[in-house]
């Protein structure tokens, strides 16, 4: 099966997360034909609009520990490279490429956008998400740093609303996200494809040059988004060979509250 793919239509491209069994969780597969997707359109001037969305009810889960289980509260040998901080670096490579796109860029999110899907969402320039949507940051409730998307997601939201959503791990239905100034439209659930088509014609008014050239514009007035990759990629890799994630990790796996959780605040 192939948990990416590519479908083009005249001069929008729709690139599908598909994964279904993980909710589309982001493998290092899934990662790499992503960035390599982000390095193709990026030079192709015949391409206008991209739309990223998740198959089967799903946008994104989050990141796939993958490669991470075996290194779960395991720490390092002294002196030992750690070959998972390039792999989480690379995620980190693709929220940067995506920004950088001269395309419009519109995530579609139906059902759960959890973690990197969150942080893939607050890349584009306009996200449509369901009433059924569900958007969340919840690495600090496992033990883990959100690393590579906290600059995304202070981008897209501001200093304030980054730090309750980054901080706290909370759920935000789709509206709540409307609120929060992460979702531009929330369309009734099974209505998706129709507030899609209808948002492709109203920036169907925009000529592609133009595009580009006023994105570029909007990132140089906002400032580029902070490169924190490696740091973020070492604060990741580290939390996760520490006990704290073990920890925590378990107790999900488990249904089980984490110990640090006061009893008061469980659900």
């Amino acid at each position: 099966m192939t948990t990416f793919q590519i479908v083009r239509d005249h001069d929008t491209e729709r690139w599908t997360l598909n994964h279904p069994a993980s909710r589309n969780a982001l493998s290092d597969t899934m990662v790499l034909a992503l960035f390599e997707a982000c390095l193709r359109a990026k030079d192709d001037k015949t391409l206008r609009t991209v739309v990223l969305t998740g198959a089967a009810g799903a946008f994104c889960a989050g990141g796939s520990l993958g490669a991470f289980a075996s290194a779960i509260g395991q720490p390092l040998q002294p002196g030992e490279d750690d070959p998972l901080i390039a792999l989480n670096r690379g995620f980190g490579d693709v929220l940067h490429a995506l920004t950088e796109l001269p395309q419009l860029l519109i995530a579609a999110v139906d059902g759960p956008a959890m973690g990197g899907g969150f942080g893939l969402a607050c890349c584009a320039d306009v996200v449509l998400a369901t009433q059924r949507s569900v958007f969340a940051t919840p690495e600090v409730t496992l033990g883990l740093p959100p690393a590579q998307i906290a600059p995304f997601v202070w981008m897209r939201l501001g200093e304030r609303a980054a730090r309750e959503c980054l901080l706290s791990g909370r759920h935000y239905r789709a509206g709540e996200a409307r609120e929060l100034g992460l979702v531009n439209e929330v369309a009734a659930d099974g209505e998706l494809e129709d507030a899609l088509h209808d948002t492709l014609l109203k920036f169907s008014r925009a000529a592609p040059g133009a595009t580009a050239a006023t994105k570029r514009l909007l990132q140089r007035l906002r400032g580029p988004v902070p490169d924190l990759r490696d740091e973020a990629a070492i604060a990741f890799v580290s939390a996760l060979r520490g006990s704290e994630a073990a920890t925590g990790l378990q107790a999900f796996a488990r249904q089980q509250i984490a110990p640090w959780v006061k009893k008061s605040a469980a659900p």
